[in-house]
């Protein structure tokens, strides 16, 4: 006995393609810059499981170190700075999850990673007042030019 044939789904429009991989290298690129200049602006209140005395009378580096490292994630996650940009560029891992689902592997993850760099080298401009070099600016190119070779010849 055999089962009969699912019918064939039509692929998604190509614009659905794009636009992912857009709000893949957005969710990526444009958060990276927040996320950095959020770590390096906070400077969290000393904890008292931190203290001198309480280090002194656990006496356990280890241990130390490991509270100092969990309370550094605590403090930073609860800054809003730096919880929204990470929440945002934790979804665009999810959206890229469901595009390399769909879309072909080889062109989704050049494409999205070259996004993600343009739009880091863009937010880095506007959060960081950053310069764009003339080097920079010829990467970036080339890289979109790379990215085009790319869908040509897949499409060939």
């Amino acid at each position: 006995m055999s089962t009969p044939a699912e019918p064939q789904q039509p692929p998604p429009p190509t614009i659905n393609y794009v636009l992912g991989f857009l709000m893949v290298g957005l969710a990526w690129g444009l958060t990276t810059p927040f996320i950095r200049r959020a770590a390096k602006d906070h400077h969290p209140p000393a904890h008292r499981l931190l203290s001198p005395e309480a280090v002194a009378a656990r006496n356990s580096w280890l241990g130390t170190k490991l509270l100092g490292a969990f309370f550094g994630v605590v403090d930073l996650l609860r800054n809003p700075r730096y919880a929204v940009p990470l929440l945002l560029n934790l979804t665009g891992s999810v959206w890229f999850f469901l595009l390399i689902g769909k879309a072909e592997l080889s062109l989704t993850v050049p494409i999205v990673n070259t996004l993600a760099f343009l739009f880091t080298v863009i937010g880095e401009w506007w959060v960081e007042k950053k310069v764009i070099s003339r080097d920079t600016m010829a990467g970036m190119v080339l890289s979109l030019g790379g990215i085009a070779l790319c869908v040509h010849s897949k499409n060939v």
